[in-house]
């Protein structure tokens, strides 16, 4: 993958130069708009694990960007790459994020400097726990404070040994399993919180495509169904969006970009044959069914319709920003393009789909899981059969109608199975999903269409979300 040059500005000044270039176009008293962009507080904690008869010393962070509410929501990442100033960058994205999809969040994130390839299981668990008790006793972990999530390096598991290790020092807390989202479902998760932030990005593709004016602003025309899609980055994310555009939307998945390389196809790449691949062989070298490039970051600049980056800040830079072919790049990780880059492809006529909306699948759904462990009820447990007991009665009706009229009329074949079905909580969480994507989606364009002043959908969006924070501080009184 490209570094991103030295000339270019870091993630974090990235960050605050959109910022900037938002409040520009708004009316906000200095004081507050200051406010609203610096970082409230960054605890760095250093502490040591016994681990292979020697002690050894870790650094982890836990940003809290801003609290016009609370508590600030955020995921913790292990990464080697993991410093002050990109803890503090992706602290200030989720206050937006939250704002923007109206999750009644502030903004947080944490990050472990490790390479949890390098550790077995159990060696990760006194790692985690450790780190834990460190956010825990200071409260950067709580369930009214600061509720993490899982990012790039950790998962359910090390949520369910944080989950786990807050429960263990706080055993009065009724509320404890809420101190942490995206937690197995078996302890205290939520159906359909792993493929969340890949569903987001489909649903933001979807609702993006629903707007023809949209679509034509891309170059594009008609529907998802047959669109040319380009991925870099399969892991959680990038996997989800590519299957689920795949298999529900018609896409063909013609290139996906990974660690060591590229595979290309231009009748595409079956997603899940190319996962069970890397599953098994740790790469994605030698998957026989497309044309492996070892420069995998040269198919980023393959012509394609929808280019969907789905790993790492900074890989659409300065050094390749002039050669992106894609109309519409859709940012399903976090930073992706940088200040420099962005720049060029608006002047190309590139439409971007900000990471800021892009990827608030993830803190969507951790809200309704927070939401859920505060009720300690799942959600449709209540009304599930009574909404079916209301359909069976009208399927009755139906059914006597059909009787009644004889060959004249019939219902169709599989109406009774489909509509006498209740929701269960997957069902319900992606109605939510959907809901949320599509809410956010239009008070974006609504800026981007409405405003002479806004010419894409990123300024749009720090518009919207600076304004709901601002909005919140002053109901606060500040």
């Amino acid at each position: 993958m490209n570094l991103i040059p030295a000339n270019e500005p870091t993630f974090r000044e990235s960050v605050d130069l959109m910022f900037n270039r938002a409040v520009a176009l708004m009316d906000l008293p200095p004081g507050l708009e200051e406010k609203i962009r610096v970082c409230n507080a960054t605890y760095t904690v250093r502490f040591g694990v016994r681990l292979r008869g020697q002690i050894k010393t870790f650094t982890g962070y836990r940003s809290v960007h801003s609290e016009h509410m609370e508590p600030v929501k955020g995921g913790i990442r292990f990464a080697m790459s993991v410093n002050q100033d990109e803890v503090e960058a992706l602290a200030a994205l989720m206050t937006y994020k939250c704002a923007l999809v109206e999750a009644p969040f502030g903004g947080s994130k944490g990050g472990l400097r490790i390479d949890p390839r390098e550790y077995d299981e159990h060696e990760l668990e006194l790692i985690t726990r450790r780190f834990a008790y460190e956010l825990i006793k200071r409260d950067m972990i709580n369930p009214a404070q600061n509720v993490p999530a899982p990012d790039m390096g950790t998962g359910e598991r090390e949520m369910a040994w944080i989950s786990d290790q807050y429960a263990r020092m706080n055993t009065t807390d009724i509320n404890a399993r809420a101190c942490v989202t995206g937690k197995p479902l078996n302890g205290g998760g939520i159906s359909g919180r792993v493929e969340a932030t890949g569903r987001g990005v489909q649903y933001a593709l979807r609702e993006f495509f629903r707007h023809p004016e949209d679509v034509k602003a891309a170059g594009l025309s008609g529907s998802l169904d047959g669109k040319r899609v380009i991925v870099q980055g399969l892991g959680n994310v990038g996997y989800h969006a590519a299957k689920f555009l795949q298999d529900e939307d018609g896409c063909r998945v013609i290139g996906i970009i990974e660690r060591d390389g590229a595979l290309f196809n231009e009748n595409g790449i079956n997603v899940d044959a190319v996962r069970d691949w890397i599953v098994k062989h740790d790469g994605i070298t030698g998957f026989p069914d497309a044309a492996h490039t070892a420069n995998g970051a040269k198919v980023l600049e393959q012509e394609c319709d929808i280019l969907i980056p789905a790993a790492l800040e900074g890989v659409i830079n300065l050094t390749n920003a002039d050669n992106i072919k894609a109309p519409l790049i859709i940012e399903a990780a976090n930073g992706p393009i940088t200040a420099g880059a962005d720049e060029i492809l608006r002047d190309k006529g590139t439409v971007i789909i900000p990471d800021m909306f892009a990827n608030a699948g993830g803190v969507t759904v951790s809200y309704f899981e927070w939401v859920k462990n505060l009720s300690h009820i799942r959600f449709g447990r209540m009304q599930r059969r009574q909404e079916e007991s209301r359909h069976e009665l009208i399927v009755q009706e139906l059914e006597r109608l059909s009787n009644h009229l004889g060959d004249q009329w019939s219902m169709t074949p599989d109406f009774k199975s489909k509509y006498l079905r209740g929701a269960d909580e997957l069902e319900l969480v992606r109605s939510g999903l959907d809901d949320t994507m599509r809410i956010a989606y239009q008070s974006m364009r609504e800026v981007w269409h409405g405003r002479g002043d806004v010419s894409d959908l990123r300024t749009a969006a720090y518009i919207v979300s600076i304004g709901k924070v601002a909005a919140s501080y002053r109901a606060k009184g500040l």
